[in-house]
C-alpha cells in the first residue's frame, strides 16, 4: 500500500470530508469525547488573550490615570479571571486525555465490528488481513490515520479560537489613527497601508503554509519504509517472549538470524531514509516555515511599534497588541500547518475506509427455513464447481451428492482432495462458481443467510476456543442452561475432566485473563469444542476432523459415541482415519476435487482397484488392534 502524498494532490473537500467521516465513526464509539475536545481547545486557545487582556488594563491604568480604586479592581479581576481559566484549563485537559486513552481503546470496536460483518469469503482472503495490517502499522509507526484525527481537530480549533481571539484584541491596532501632528508617520494611516502590510501577512501565512506542507509530504513519502521497519522490529524485536518459540529458537540458534534483522533494521536509526529526510528536505522545509512565521510577527511588532511611537495609543495598548499579535501568530501558523497534516493523513485515512468500505457482496437471502419438528432436511450439491479467490486450479469440480436424511455420511480422501472445501460451500460460508446447492428442492442462496447456518453444527479441524469459562465456551454465551452444557461435556467424553475443574463450569479456560485459569490439552480442547456443536442442537452436525489431536483408538470411541448421541440428525464426518468412517451409512471418497467413490466401508474396501482401497491398505498397520 502506498500512502498518498502531496504529489497526488489531494483535495482539500476530500481531506475535509474524510477527517468528518472519521470524527463521526470515533464519536459513534465515544460520545463524550469530542465534547469535550471542543470545550478544552477552546479554553486552551483563549487562555493567553485573558492575560494579555488584562495585563494591558493594568498597564494602560498605571501609566495614565492611576486611579488605585480602578487599579485593584483590574488587579483582582485579572487574578480572579486569570486561575478560573487555569482551573478549567486543566480540568477539561485531564478529562481530555482520560477519554482520549480510553478512544485509543474503543476504536478497535469499529474493526472488531467490521470484521465480524465480513462475508467469510473477505475474512479468508490474505488482502484483507493485509490491509488491516497496514492500517494497524501506520498507526503504530506514527499515529497516523483514525486517531490522528483528534489531533486535528483540536488545532483547529485552537487555532480558528486563537485567530479570532487575536483579531478582536488587534482590531484596534488598524482603526485607531495616528494623530495628524505625527507628520510622516500619519501614512501608517494611509488604507493602501494598512492593504499592503495585509497583503504581506497573507503572503507570508502562504508561503509559511506552503513550507509545512512540503515537510510534513515527506512523512508519506517514507511510510512505505517506516512501517516495514516498525513490522520487523514488532515480531523479531519480541519474539524472544513469545509462548512455544524458546524450544525452537535455542535447538537451532534462531537468535542469530533475530540479530540479522535487528542490523539490517535502520528504519528509524541515524541511516534510514527518515533520518536523512529529516536532516535534509524535512529539516529545510520546517524550518522556513517557523522563519516566516517570525517574519509575520516582525512586521506586526514593527507596525505596532511605529504607531505607539507617533502617540496612536499607551503603552498598555502596545503591551495587548504585541501579546494578541504574538498568540494570533502562532495560531496562524497552526492553521496553515494543519492543512499539510490534514493532507498527508487523508491517504492513511483512504487505507483505513478502504478496509471498513469493503462491500458484503453474498446475497443474504430472506426465504426462511423451516422449522421442522422431524428434521427433515434433504440437501443436494448439484454439478458443483468451486475455486479459491486468484486460485487456478479448481478446489471442487462438477461434485454432485445428495444427503439422505437422518444418516452418517463419512467424507475421506487425501490432504487437498476439497474435502473441507465442500464443508465451506454446505455450510455457505463460499458460494460456488458453477451449479447449486439445494435445501429440501431450493437454492440455498435464496434463504436467509443467519437462518440457513443456524441448522448447522460444525467443529471444524482448525477450531478455536476463547480464553472465557467453559460453560460460556460451550454455549458460546455468558447466559446459558447448566444442565444442558453439562449434559453436553458428557457426551463429548469430558466427563472425567468436568470432574477435575476446580470451578465446574466457571473454569477459566487458559491463562490470558487470571492466574487461576486452566492450561488444556489438545485433545481435552477437541472434546469441548465437539460439545459446543452438540450444545446448539442443529439438525445438520459436522466435524472436520476435529480429532485430529487424539491417538485411532481414542478417536474410534469418540466417534463410535457420538453416532449414538446424533440420534435423527444427519451426520457428516470428516477424518484421514478410515477406520473411524466404518460405522457410517455411507462413505464418499474425494480426490483432486472430485467425488470417485461412494458406497458402505465393506462395498469401497471390496473395489480392489478404487482409492478408498488404496487410502486403508496404507493405513492398515495402525488399526490391527481393531
Amino acid at each position: 500500500m502506498t500512502v498518498k502524498t502531496e504529489e497526488t494532490k489531494i483535495k482539500l473537500s476530500h481531506a475535509v470530508a474524510c477527517h468528518l467521516r472519521a470524527v463521526r465513526l470515533l464519536h459513534r464509539v465515544t460520545p463524550r469525547f469530542f465534547p469535550v475536545l471542543t470545550a478544552a481547545s477552546l479554553a486552551d486557545a483563549l487562555n493567553p488573550y485573558v492575560a494579555v487582556f488584562f495585563s494591558a488594563r493594568i498597564l494602560s491604568e498605571l501609566a495614565c490615570g492611576r486611579r488605585p480604586q480602578i487599579l485593584w479592581r483590574w488587579v483582582l479581576a485579572g487574578a480572579l479571571c486569570t486561575c478560573l481559566f487555569a482551573v478549567l484549563k486543566a480540568l477539561l485537559h485531564q478529562r481530555k486525555e482520560t477519554l482520549l486513552d480510553d478512544l485509543y481503546g474503543r476504536k478497535e470496536i469499529l474493526f472488531a465490528r467490521k470484521m465480524f460483518s465480513l462475508d467469510y469469503a473477505d475474512i479468508d482472503r490474505q488482502e484483507t488481513h493485509d490491509l488491516r495490517s497496514q492500517i494497524r502499522q501506520n498507526e503504530n509507526w506514527s499515529g497516523w490515520g483514525l486517531m490522528y484525527t483528534p489531533g486535528i481537530l483540536e488545532s483547529a480549533l485552537c487555532s480558528a479560537a486563537g485567530i479570532l481571539g487575536g483579531i478582536a484584541l488587534t482590531v484596534t491596532l488598524f482603526t485607531t489613527p495616528v494623530p495628524a501632528g505625527a507628520g510622516r508617520l500619519t501614512v501608517l494611516n494611509s488604507p493602501l497601508f494598512i492593504l499592503a502590510l495585509a497583503a504581506v501577512m497573507v503572503l507570508a501565512s502562504l508561503a509559511a503554509g506552503f513550507c509545512n506542507g512540503k515537510y510534513i509530504s515527506y512523512w508519506g513519502s517514507a511510510s512505505k519504509d517506516a512501517t516495514l521497519g516498525n513490522r520487523l522490529f514488532g515480531f523479531f524485536g519480541f519474539i524472544g517472549q513469545k509462548k512455544g518459540r524458546g524450544a525452537d529458537i535455542r535447538m537451532y540458534n534462531q537468535q542469530n538470524l533475530v540479530k540479522a534483522y535487528w542490523d539490517k533494521n535502520k528504519a528509524f536509526g541515524t541511516k534510514g531514509r527518515l533520518s536523512r529526510l529529516a536532516k535534509g528536505p524535512m529539516g529545510i522545509f520546517n524550518g522556513l516555515a517557523n522563519a516566516v512565521t517570525v517574519v509575520i510577527t516582525g512586521f506586526i511588532y514593527a507596525f505596532t511599534c511605529l504607531k505607539a511611537w507617533a502617540g496612536a495609543f499607551d503603552v498598555g495598548s502596545v503591551t495587548q497588541y504585541v501579546g494578541a499579535v504574538t498568540a494570533m501568530s502562532w495560531s496562524i501558523y497552526e492553521l496553515t500547518a494543519l492543512l499539510g497534516y490534514l493532507r498527508t493523513n487523508t491517504g492513511y485515512l483512504d487505507t483505513t475506509f478502504q478496509f471498513l468500505d469493503i462491500p458484503n457482496a453474498m446475497y443474504q437471502g430472506s426465504l426462511t427455513t423451516e422449522k421442522r419438528s422431524d428434521r427433515n432436511y434433504d440437501v443436494e450439491f448439484r454439478n458443483v464447481s468451486f475455486r479459491y479467490p486468484g486460485a487456478e486450479t479448481w478446489a471442487l469440480k462438477n461434485v454432485s451428492l445428495k444427503f439422505r436424511v437422518g444418516r452418517r455420511l463419512a467424507i475421506v480422501g487425501e490432504n487437498g482432495s476439497g474435502k473441507t472445501t465442500f464443508i465451506k460451500l454446505l455450510c455457505r460460508l463460499y458460494d460456488p462458481q458453477e451449479g447449486q446447492i439445494l435445501l429440501n428442492g431450493i437454492d440455498i442462496r435464496k434463504y436467509d443467510y443467519r437462518d440457513y447456518m443456524n441448522i448447522f453444527s460444525v467443529v471444524f479441524q482448525d477450531f478455536q476456543l476463547l480464553s472465557q469459562p467453559l460453560g460460556a465456551n460451550v454455549a458460546g454465551s455468558a447466559l446459558y442452561d447448566e444442565a444442558k452444557v453439562r449434559r453436553a461435556l458428557l457426551d463429548a467424553g469430558f466427563g472425567d475432566r468436568l470432574e477435575t475443574m476446580p470451578q465446574g463450569l466457571g473454569t477459566q479456560l487458559y491463562k490470558d485473563f487470571t492466574e487461576d485459569g486452566v492450561e488444556i490439552s489438545g485433545g481435552e480442547a477437541q472434546k469441548i469444542a465437539i460439545a459446543r456443536a452438540l450444545y446448539k442442537d442443529a439438525p445438520f452436525i459436522i466435524l472436520d476432523e476435529p480429532t485430529a489431536a487424539l491417538d485411532p483408538m481414542a478417536e474410534a470411541e469418540i466417534y463410535g459415541k457420538f453416532n449414538e448421541i446424533t440420534g435423527d440428525r444427519t451426520a457428516i464426518y470428516i477424518s484421514h482415519r478410515l477406520s473411524s468412517c466404518k460405522f457410517c451409512d455411507e462413505i464418499a471418497v474425494f480426490h483432486e476435487g472430485r467425488i470417485v467413490q461412494r458406497g458402505s466401508h465393506e462395498e469401497l474396501l471390496a473395489q480392489r482397484d478404487g482409492k478408498y482401497r488404496e487410502l486403508w491398505t496404507a493405513q492398515a498397520q495402525y488399526y490391527t488392534k481393531e
